[in-house]
């Protein structure tokens, strides 16, 4: 029962490539930073990634993909990554854009079970494009699918040893989902503790969606954009 690794790369060694993979966050809040690391050492190419965005030019999931690791980016933003931005323009990045809610929700329902649902946002524009179309109580809606994947890294603030999960405000994010949605989820926390400490009502993540914990270390918790006052003269 015991799900503590040893190291990030020793709990990525599997992932082959051109599998699809989820990876908390959002900007860079909540990067799994120590598992985006092991995966660029490792190289493994072809990568179907589901992520809020694609980190920045230099940081997070970007390093991935300026090192030619990932195919295609099903995302909601990706504004802060030149290099997404040269890729996409000149062919070599897939990219699926879906609205924020939308890609939390779908992410929802492949963690749920959850054949699709019915949506209006998105109606008209590019994003219903080849999907259905219906009409509810006299609104147009889109029917949009579930996400799943093979792989979900995500990064908690607590994890006990069984894989019990707890995130600290709002570097939770989209991860809670993404343990359901994916077959096998990994884990980096900055604090692990002996099963029985966590307080059930507080836990997030049960650990039945978890399958590896490894403990964080060095982690740089990167700022996107810092806005300052300017101090007065």
């Amino acid at each position: 029962m015991n799900k503590v690794v040893a190291s990030a790369d020793e709990a990525v060694k599997d992932i082959p490539d051109n599998v699809t993979l989820m990876s908390g966050g959002f900007g860079l809040c909540g990067n799994p930073e120590n598992l985006i690391s092991a995966l660029h050492r490792k190289g493994v190419k072809g990568l179907t990634i589901i992520s809020n965005n694609c980190g920045t030019t230099e940081l997070g999931l970007g390093v991935l993909l300026k090192n030619k690791q990932v195919k295609k980016m099903v995302s909601s933003y990706v504004g802060e990554n030149k290099e997404f931005e040269r890729q996409y323009l000149s062919g070599e990045l897939e990219v699926e854009l879906n609205p924020q809610g939308t890609l939390a929700e779908r992410i929802r329902a492949g963690g749920a079970g959850i054949g699709g649902f019915f949506v209006r946002t998105g109606v008209g524009t590019e994003v219903a494009k080849g999907k259905e179309v219906r009409v509810i109580d006299g609104h147009e809606y889109v029917l949009e699918s579930p996400l799943k994947a093979d792989y979900a890294i995500v990064r908690a603030w607590k994890a006990d040893a069984w894989g019990n999960l707890v995130f600290r405000k709002t570097a939770r994010n989209f991860s809670p989902l993404m343990c359901m949605a994916a077959k096998v989820t990994i884990v980096e926390a900055e604090h692990i503790v002996p099963v029985g400490e966590l307080e059930p009502d507080q836990v997030h993540v049960p650990s039945v969606y978890v399958k590896r914990v490894i403990q964080s270390s060095g982690l740089q918790k990167w700022i996107e954009r810092r806005t300052v006052r300017p101090r007065p003269s």
